[in-house]
């Protein structure tokens, strides 16, 4: 069969899903969503003046700078995401720590606001390279704390084993927080599921992502048209314990906005990294690690196994909570993020 069958077939279904009684499962769980209380944050409200700061192979991200003029500590914090979502996924980070310490955020290539990168382009090393590009630019002098999610965590892993003179005890960076991350042995297709419609992901290997990928449009399609049944797969795999129907639908937005061209551009990266032995350098500062118990898909099993490979490192299991414990444990997360802000203060004062 085609691959323009395939897809008209996946729609076909996706549709008759949505018009059957089979749906009858996928409406309750979302009226379960719909129940729950919580804050209702204004997700995506958080933005500041736009930055432009273009990588060496010429893709201009967007970059975001909360100045903190009366701030006690000359520290920056730049915060990293994650894989298909955007800077907006630290919403409750930004919030905590606006106005009390320089905080920078930025849209990985290819995602949110960014320029789009060249398929060759899509790779944790050059995202490595970016994230020593915006360094460069908006934070040339000064301590820098990096914060990364996810992809977002490999990206400073790569940054690591690329430039370790950043992280020595002299070096520009003075802590490091690697959230629900790993540095290898990563089963990417498991990263796939609230991305991709499940009849399209079904046995998916690279070389059926390449073809899904030039008919791009059409997957697209397919999952705008199973809205609701990705909602719940959001639900599902993003979070471990019940939260609010806004934090699901935060997170489901972003996923929906990022093309799934570049879902595919990404995959092979994840599968390939391999970067374990790298992470030791990170032993040479403050480094807290954050993982959730329920994460399905970056599980506690990575966050414990970059503990035992970073000496010194501290290790914060947050029960129950899934892949985005930014969101679902946000207090204890930015309590983390204080006592890492505070030894790495300590530790840059000291120089």
């Amino acid at each position: 069969m085609g691959l323009t069958a395939r897809i008209a077939g996946a729609v076909a279904g996706a549709a008759g899903i949505a018009a059957t009684g089979a749906a009858v499962g996928v409406a309750q769980r979302r009226r379960t969503i719909a129940r729950r209380s919580g804050d209702q944050a204004p997700f995506g409200s958080l933005h500041s003046p736009a930055h432009t700061v273009i990588t060496d192979d010429g893709v201009p991200l967007h970059v975001e700078v909360d100045e903190a003029p009366d701030a006690e500590s000359p520290v920056t914090v730049v915060f990293v995401h994650g894989y298909s979502l955007n800077l907006d996924c630290w919403h409750f980070q930004r919030a905590a720590f606006r106005g009390l310490v320089r905080t920078v955020f930025y849209d990985q290539r290819s995602h949110g606001r960014s320029g789009r990168g060249p398929v060759t382009g899509g790779t944790i090393d050059q995202l490595g390279r970016d994230l020593k590009g915006v360094l460069d630019a908006v934070v040339p002098d000064g301590p820098v704390v990096l914060v990364g999610h996810s992809m977002g965590g490999m990206t400073i892993v790569a940054l690591a084993e690329l430039h370790p003179e950043l992280f020595a005890p002299d070096g520009k960076v003075v802590g490091v927080a690697l959230i629900a991350t790993t540095a290898g042995g990563l089963d990417p297709a498991r990263l796939l599921l609230p991305l991709v419609p499940r009849r399209l992901s079904s046995g998916i290997t690279d070389s059926t992502l390449r073809t899904l990928a030039r008919g791009h449009r059409a997957v697209d399609g397919v999952r705008r048209l199973g809205r609701s049944i990705a909602t719940v797969v959001t639900d599902a795999y993003a979070f471990g314990d019940a939260v609010p129907q806004s934090y699901v639908e935060f997170v489901d937005d972003m996923l929906s906005a990022t093309p799934f061209q570049v879902v595919a551009e990404f995959f092979p990266g994840m599968r390939e990294l391999d970067k374990f032995d790298h992470v030791g350098v990170l032993g040479m500062i403050p480094t807290t690690i954050i993982g959730g118990t329920a994460d399905k898909l970056t599980s506690i099993g990575h966050s414990r196994k970059l503990h035992s490979r970073i000496p010194g490192s501290t290790l914060v299991e947050c029960e129950g909570a899934g892949h985005m414990v930014i969101l679902e444990r946000h207090g204890q997360v930015n309590a983390c993020l204080d006592q890492l802000l505070a030894a790495a203060s300590a530790g840059s004062g000291a120089r």
